[in-house]
């Protein structure tokens, strides 16, 4: 075929809409955050892995793979040693100035930046897309997306409950309105308690939780329930609100494992 006659044929499938079919899709990948290595695994696609972000630990053969990432920032020599064509990204987990030397170094970055749970399926389906495997996304990501639009259409009709979500007890850390996880209590036809703080995790005290009278507390905390029902003991003469307790390597983690801790949450805050 001539160099002519190929931009002939290649505008022609452009034109038409075919042009997917021919794939120059990305074979190595390298994840910096443990969601993005988690949505690898679900699109059937870890082969591809090279290295990963520390705490990639679902599944827990991710937890074996080289890891190229953490708290402190990217190994960006290591990464260039791994050369992969796609490097998967997060938009205000990594370090900006990490995420901006990888491409200045030609590397191809997919950013993820989930805002709200249906962000989480829309991320997965455009990152399928540039894997080449658009219909293995469409196969994960309908069963989350169904579940969540019921869970929406079931409780966004009620009166909204005003929830204390905290992550650390001393200090004691809690979330305001454009948290994650308010995102999450959204859908449940929940908001945080301290909605008005300019701050998205702001540090409080005991006493203004118990001020602002919340009707449930949600512990995102690793600890036993126990140690968190201590925690509030002595303040139940004058904070008598249900506690419950919440996985956050599930929370805070935007993968399709969230649907059922997230309807967990929901039939929590709304007994029958």
């Amino acid at each position: 075929m001539t160099p002519v006659l190929y931009v002939r044929v290649i505008l022609c499938l452009c034109l038409t809409g075919f042009l997917p079919f021919i794939k120059a899709q990305a074979t190595t990948i390298v994840t910096l955050s443990p969601h993005l290595t988690e949505w690898v695994y679900s699109l059937g696609q870890q082969e591809q892995l090279l290295a990963v972000s520390a705490h990639s630990d679902y599944p827990l053969q991710a937890a074996k793979l080289p890891v190229v990432a953490d708290y402190n920032g990217v190994d960006i020599k290591a990464i260039v040693r791994l050369n992969p064509d796609l490097i998967l990204a997060w938009d205000g987990g990594n370090k900006p100035q990490d995420i901006a030397r990888l491409k200045a170094l030609g590397f191809n970055v997919f950013l993820s930046s989930p805002r709200k749970p249906a962000d989480i399926s829309r991320e997965i389906r455009r990152l399928g897309t540039q894997l080449g495997v658009s219909d293995a996304a469409e196969a994960v990501t309908r069963p989350f997306d169904e579940g969540l639009e019921g869970l929406q259409e079931q409780y966004q009709q009620r009166p909204f409950t005003k929830v204390f979500y905290y992550m650390w007890a001393q200090p004691l850390m809690t979330i305001g309105s454009a948290a994650w996880a308010n995102s999450l209590l959204s859908v449940c036809g929940a908001d945080t308690v301290f909605s008005d703080s300019p701050v998205v995790y702001p540090q409080v005290s005991i006493q203004e939780v118990i001020r602002r009278q919340p009707s449930f507390i949600i512990a995102a905390s690793g600890r036993p329930l126990s140690a968190e029902k201590a925690f509030w003991d002595s303040h139940r003469s004058v904070l008598d609100t249900p506690l419950i307790q919440v996985n956050p390597d599930i929370t805070s983690r935007f993968t399709l494992r969230l649907l059922p801790e997230l309807t967990r949450i929901c039939e929590a805050l709304h007994p029958a």
